[in-house]
Parts: C-alpha cells; structure tokens; sequence
C-alpha cells in the first residue's frame, strides 16, 4: 500500500435504514419495508468492505437518525463493533458531510455513502492511494453526482457547504468548489448509486455474493 492508503481512514455517511425514510425512490417500486431492508443491506456490504480494507478501527460512520429499530439493527450493531459512530450534524446535507469529515479526521479520509453496495476494499484503497499525488480524489456516479471523496485534509471538505446536492451537475460543482478551495482533484473510479430498481438491475452483478446482492434477487418481480 502507498503511504496515504497505509494511514487513511473511512468515512460512510448513511442514514439508518427506517421503512418509509430509507431508499424512497426505490420504495416506490418494492414498498417501504422492502426498501429499508434493501437499505440495509446495502449499508452491511459498505460497512465490511470498509472495515475489510483497513480496520474496524479506522472506520467511522456518520449517522442519521438512530439504530433503534430500523431493518436488519441486529446485524449492523454486530457489524459496527470497533467502529467510531458518530451523529451527522448541520443543516443540510452538504453540511453535513462537512462536518463528517472533519469529525473522521485528523489525517487522510476517504468518504462513501451507503448507495454502493458494489464497492470492494481493492477500490477504496485504490482511491486513497491518489492521495499520494493530490490533494483530492473524486469517484463520479452516472447520475451526474458523486460516490466517493477522499481527501488528505478533511478541513478541504469546507468547500462542500456551498454545493447544491444531488443535481445533475453535483459532481462539476463539488470538483470546482475543491480546486477554487485550493486543491488538486484527482478523478477517480466511477459507480452508479443504487436509487431506483433499475439501479439495483444494474450493480446487482458486481456484489452477487453480498447482501444487497442477496436481497435483491429476493425480490418479487
């Protein structure tokens, strides 16, 4: 492993997984119950890559909302154990990744959500071996948004609060606010984001093994 991959930490910033508040999008085509267990799922196969690629002990997750009775809760406590939990905080979601990621810190970051099931330990350190040689990596999503920031300076992250979210133009915005912030943004792999069944149509082969993988092949259609 390169130097910034043999010290970095791993940030997943999620939302615990409550029917009718996880995966909307995605509920509107398999329901709320379904959705959140999908959620779930996805959310149990980040949390392992993670924690396989560096360390439970180097793994922080950022949550919205309590554990207490969301989908599969048994498994994800079991899941977390040596983690850091630590509450998302700010008013808006570009905010709070912010704040994610300095509360992750000090020292080097790569941050994922819970969309990308997908994602393989290989790859995270991938990403934050390009910290070697800038100050940024970004991972695009199909949708025009992004999939994973990593950064050697968490602080960098403070470019984020004045980047609308979740738009089609998510991810030029997010790499203009970093370089106009200062850094060098290095492009990193791309990944579609699981939020709506043709999404889960799409990734269901690259995590077949996992969770989400099993999940989704569960389901009625």
């Amino acid at each position: 492993m390169r130097a910034y991959a043999e010290r970095v930490r791993l940030l997943v910033v999620a939302k615990a997984p409550h029917p009718g508040r996880a995966k909307t999008r995605l509920a509107a085509t398999v329901g709320d119950a379904v959705a959140a267990d999908l959620a779930a799922a996805a959310l149990l196969d980040t949390l392992r890559a993670c924690a396989d690629a560096v360390g439970a002990d180097r793994c922080v997750l950022a949550l919205a909302d309590d554990l207490a009775g969301c989908a599969r809760e048994p498994d994800l406590r079991h899941a977390l154990v040596g983690w850091t939990v630590v509450p998302q905080r700010g008013a808006g979601f570009a905010e709070r990744l912010a704040a994610a990621h300095v509360d992750a810190g000090p020292g080097p970051v790569v941050q994922v959500g819970m969309d990308t099931p997908q994602l393989t330990p290989a790859l995270l350190l991938e990403v934050a071996a390009g910290l070697d040689e800038h100050d940024a990596v970004l991972g695009a999503a199909p949708d025009g948004g992004w999939w994973v920031l990593a950064l050697r300076d968490p602080a960098a992250a403070a470019a984020l609060r004045g980047v609308r979210m979740s738009t089609e133009s998510t991810g030029r915005d997010t790499r203009r606010a970093l370089e106009a912030g200062g850094s060098s943004v290095a492009e990193g792999p791309s990944l579609t984001d699981v939020d709506t069944a043709a999404d889960a149509d799409l990734v269901v082969g690259g995590c077949a093994a996992g969770e989400f993988g099993r999940a989704w092949r569960a389901v009625p259609r």
